[in-house]
């Protein structure tokens, strides 16, 4: 048996360093893959599950919770579940593979789990609690698995400078997928498929990047052992103590500069999808900045670690960022919402949506790149790269340590603090700070995080102690660190507030400016709302940056129609259900209604009830003071799906559908679960609106509608005779109108309210309100051919919407449907002159045989 020289030896291993650097590449190619269908899933998943346990901060910040939890759980396991003898890249295969299976099998038992969470959905902690529960059984298992990638492949990488660099710059490969990934999703994948096609391209992701890691693995080298490569001090000696102070500094400040981050997503994503609007386009757009900026950072901090002092550059990466937090927040209140941009001047919009990316870039790309570079420079900071002499040139002990441990511990504190960030913003801490002390706060966050890393006290490497600096320099270093904090401080005093009105005129700021006093502005748990006064007295209710309600004559139209047409043609109404307070001027129609016993209102966010209903309480005859009146605060969606409580009308008047999260109170599931929770001879409405909206959109809409109401029909609310938004009436099983009995109806004592409600609207008498009638469902299927369905798994519509929420052709779409509406006398009954009267003013003929 021959003996293998030192020499051999030494060459084997240097052939096999080359190895693994030759595969580099191909390695980081392996991260762009895996980071493309981690968001597409993403994405998907939290989409999917929003379905089932609403859409409310409270909801979402249960999901993203687990989803962050679990890629913190991953991080933390690995290291001690898997074996220092498997291959890291065949690990890395069958990571890929696990989330691939783990993305396919979630669409097929999210039903089974659906069932489960609604046998016993209930409201408060509990259900609070389930809806954690079912989301860690959808999420936690493939996030895991995701979590655990980085480490997983931090032991096929040497600790040294050029192998941290690597893995500084296989995250900003996973950076740089996800954004590939985000913009396929929202673009591309969900627009023009549905949510099982996204699905099956990131598990075919997932099994391309399995396959090239196996390949990979059966043709390099593992690595060196880990006792070969790299070292820890005891922990017994005086440099271990001093070196695990110094990490304990890099793993506080990573995470706080992770918290910084996410918490400035979340409050830049509520400005900017005002200033926007908040379509699906404009949160896609938005990530992908943000995921720009922190892959371009995490390259730029991987080429940074090669050349030492990595603790020092983070510190000042955290320096920068408290200063591009200031930046982003004089930005977007004193500069980009006043730019002068007319988005309804644009010819399509993805004229638009370039727009839009350079505004995002110009206020989220100096914040994201800092906070891209701190993530590879605390790998450096933390990772023992040697095992030098003490200064009294005694060596120290080594035990042998896996560099997974510092990567999984590192992307551990990373994730924790993405965490606390994205909970502490989205959930009560805009509602309680406002974005501008929110921004104050991160700015003061960004601060603690730069003192972490450079208080000289801290400034230690985990195996190397820092050499004591001379007294001047000392000093200087001191007191240089003590002016950036000053300044610092100084740029978070001086954050300016957020305008009220970008709050009400979102994106038409420039255009609306001074058109009315800003009489109420506020930041609530879901959304942000205003309410403004023209100089004629009229009060606009603005929420998500639009007018979702006025004193407007229109407005007033539309609001009482939803209310009063179900009301009035129902026999004898007792129990209604009302889908979003809005000025709370639809659920006031039901107060004056004498048969009337019980008023559900839902509204996802509490402002609106207790504050903007204030404004109209004049029109909304005092809703929400009503005894009858019970307010739930949720996502209507949710709420429907797990009541047992029927109802003798739903009315539905949900925020335009472009606006992210709507379309899911569009679709044919939630038609279906209204219809299931009606009265026998119950009615639902359904308001429509044709402008800020494409044909495309409109047909969409009413063809789901009129899929579980093939009955149905439609009412407008026109304006100077052109289109404005419709009515979609439905009931269960075929029905009449006497037109008599209306007119007597309306006659009564008791209706004297509902009389003189109707006239301030322009509806002097039972016809007239009849005269808006705009077709049946049965006519109108020539012209609803081919429209798309929108389905909880294919929510089509939010994109059909979102390339319409600039467009004004509300007459022309008007005009084109009532070529196909006919006089239907099977539908109106009465006597032959009130049959006479309503055909006269809806100028139509009696159709043929």
């Amino acid at each position: 048996m021959g003996v293998l020289h030192a020499d051999d030896a030494g060459g084997a291993q240097q052939e096999a360093a080359c190895q693994r650097m030759l595969a580099m590449p191909l390695v980081l190619l392996l991260f762009v893959g895996s980071g493309v269908a981690a968001l597409i899933y993403e994405i998907v998943w939290l989409q999917l599950l929003q379905l089932v346990i609403g859409s409310s901060a409270v909801s979402l910040g249960v999901l993203l919770s687990t989803f962050m939890g679990g890629m913190c759980l991953g991080s933390l396991l690995l290291p001690r579940a898997i074996p220092s003898r498997w291959h890291p890249l065949k690990v890395y295969a069958g990571l890929e593979l696990g989330i691939g299976i783990s993305g396919v099998s979630l669409l097929l038992l999210l039903p089974a789990l659906d069932d489960w969470y609604l046998a016993a959905a209930s409201n408060g902690p509990v259900g609070i609690a389930r809806r954690a529960l079912l989301a860690a059984a959808c999420l936690v298992p493939p996030t895991v698995l995701m979590g655990a990638t980085l480490p997983a492949i931090a032991r096929w990488v040497e600790a040294t400078p050029r192998g941290v660099a690597w893995l500084g710059f296989f995250y900003g490969g996973n950076l740089a997928g996800a954004v590939l990934g985000c913009l396929s999703a929202g673009f591309v994948l969900l627009r023009l498929w549905d949510m099982p096609t996204a699905s099956a391209t990131a598990a075919t992701i997932n099994l391309a990047v399995a396959v090239l890691a196996w390949f990979l693995a059966l043709r390099v080298p593992k690595g060196t052992s880990p006792a070969a490569s790299t070292g820890r001090v005891e922990a017994t000696s005086p440099i271990a103590s001093a070196a695990h102070v110094g990490v304990r500094g890099v793993y506080g400040a990573i995470a706080l500069s992770c918290l910084a981050a996410l918490g400035a997503e979340v409050v830049w994503t509520r400005l900017l999808s005002l200033l926007l609007g908040g379509t699906v386009y404009t949160f896609s757009i938005i990530l992908a900045v943000f995921l720009i900026g922190l892959g371009i950072g995490s390259s730029f901090g991987a080429a940074l670690a090669r050349r030492g002092s990595p603790r020092s550059m983070l510190g000042m990466t955290q320096l920068l960022a408290a200063v591009a937090i200031s930046w982003a927040a004089w930005q977007l209140s004193r500069s980009v919402p006043y730019w002068p941009i007319q988005p309804a001047l644009a010819q399509s919009p993805w004229h638009t949506f370039q727009l839009d990316l350079v505004r995002c870039l110009w206020v989220m790309l100096p914040a994201a790149l800092a906070w891209g570079a701190s993530f590879p420079l605390a790998l450096a900071a933390a990772m023992p790269l040697s095992s030098p002499a003490s200064p009294a040139g005694i060596r120290t002990e080594q035990t042998p340590t896996d560099p997974r441990h510092v990567v999984g511990k590192v992307y551990a504190a990373n994730t924790l603090g993405a965490i606390v960030g994205a909970l502490g913003l989205s959930i009560p801490g805009i509602m309680l700070l406002g974005t501008q002390h929110a921004q104050q706060m991160l700015i003061v966050v960004s601060l603690v995080a730069a003192a972490l890393a450079l208080v000289p006290g801290l400034a230690v490497r985990e195996s190397v102690p820092a050499s004591p600096l001379p007294a001047g320099r000392a000093v200087v270093r001191t007191l240089a660190l003590a002016g950036g904090l000053a300044a610092g401080g100084l740029l978070a005093w001086a954050v300016p507030p957020t305008p009220g009105e970008l709050i009400a005129y979102g994106r038409y700021l420039p255009r609306d400016l001074g058109s009315g006093l800003v009489a109420y502005w506020g930041e609530g748990q879901n959304a942000s709302v205003a309410v403004t006064v023209l100089e004629g007295g009229t009060r606009n209710f603005h929420v998500s940056g639009k007018i979702e309600a006025s004193s407007e004559p229109q407005d007033m139209r539309l609001q009482r129609m939803l209310g009063h047409l179900p009301a009035l043609l129902h026999p004898s109404p007792k129990s209604v259900l009302v889908v979003g307070c809005g000025a709370g001027v639809t659920a006031g129609c039901f107060v004056i209604h004498p048969t009337i016993e019980r008023i559900v209102i839902c509204e996802i966010e509490p402002l609106i009830p207790r504050v903007v209903a204030e404004y109209f309480a004049a029109e909304n005859h005092d809703v929400v003071r009503d005894p009858r009146v019970t307010i739930v605060y949720d996502d209507a969606r949710h709420y429907i799906l797990t009541t047992q409580e029927r109802f003798d009308i739903i009315t539905s008047d949900p925020i335009h559908p472009w606006v992210k999260g709507a379309a899911t109170l569009y679709t044919q599931e939630y038609f279906t679960l209204c219809r299931q929770r009606l009265q026998p001879g119950g009615l639902v409405t359904q308001w429509v609106p044709l402008y800020e909206s494409s044909q495309a959109a409109v047909q969409s809409e009413m063809a789901t509608f009129f899929q579980i109401f093939p009955d149905g029909s439609v009412w407008s609310n026109d304006y100077h005779g052109q289109g404005y938004d419709v009515v979609l009436l439905g009931h269960l099983g075929p029905w009449k109108i006497d037109l008599d009995w209306l007119e007597a109806r309306l006659t009564q004592p008791p209706y004297q309210k509902v009389r003189w409600s109707l006239e301030e609207v322009g509806f002097a008498s039972g016809v007239d309100l009849m005269a808006t009638f705009a077709g049946l469902a049965s006519d109108l299927r020539p012209w609803l051919a081919g429209a798309a369905i929108n389905r909880d798994r294919d929510l089509r519509l939010q994109y059909l919407a979102g390339l319409g929420a600039s467009s004004y052709r509300e007459g022309w779409i008007f005009s084109d449907m009532l070529r196909y509406r006919r006089f239907p006398p099977a539908l109106f009954l009465g006597s032959p002159a009130s049959q006479q009267r309503l055909k006269a003013r809806l100028g139509l003929v009696e159709a043929g045989p």
